[in-house]
């Protein structure tokens, strides 16, 4: 029988037990790195997320007290990396913002006439990141609500606030993008 989540983290916290870890990245590493994917759009930007949030997790795994789930704690742990990432690349952040803001309409109108399909990593990009990052968390995730709470550390209501309005935002796209091919 495998071993939980909550005793391989005391194993590793009492032993620095590498093999029980490496069992923990294994469960996780996947979906670290979709969520830190679709976070960033960028693939080998995540992975170097996904990379430093296991080590960081395995340097801290003391402070994992058991409380919530193993999964939440270290989901919260690639979080906080994803914003120290963001916040050290203001000028790529700063130039994303500009491309969202000038976006060539006329080229997106073309594409869509052409019948190429909005895809999901599109229509993310064009949500606030607490909007983007609450919808990667509970539905690409596959996180709870509360557990995105916990993992974001906002109010469940926020949350689920920014969930509302990413999904509003996400339709309306979709509803424009019907219209300009009717």
């Amino acid at each position: 029988m495998a071993a939980s989540d909550l005793e391989l983290a005391a194993l590793v916290a009492a032993t620095g037990d590498r093999h029980a870890f490496g069992q923990l990245v294994e469960r996780y590493q996947t979906l670290v790195r979709a969520m830190l994917t679709r976070m960033t759009g960028n693939h080998a930007l995540a992975d170097d997320l996904a990379q430093e949030a296991f080590i960081k997790a395995y340097r801290k795994i003391t402070s994992f007290t058991g409380k919530g789930s193993f999964k939440s704690w270290l989901c919260r742990i690639a979080y906080t990396e994803f914003l120290q990432a963001v916040r050290k690349r203001k000028a790529a952040a700063a130039a994303m913002e500009r491309y969202k803001q000038h976006q060539d309409v006329e080229e997106q109108t073309t594409n869509w006439e052409r019948g190429d399909a909005m895809d999901l990593d599109r229509a993310l990009a064009t949500l606030s990141e607490m909007e983007r990052t609450s919808i990667v968390l509970c539905f690409s995730s596959g996180m709870s609500h509360s557990e995105a709470a916990e993992v974001m550390d906002l109010p469940l209501g926020t949350v689920k606030s920014h969930i509302n309005r990413g999904k509003a935002k996400m339709r309306a796209l979709l509803e424009e993008k019907e219209a300009v091919q009717v």
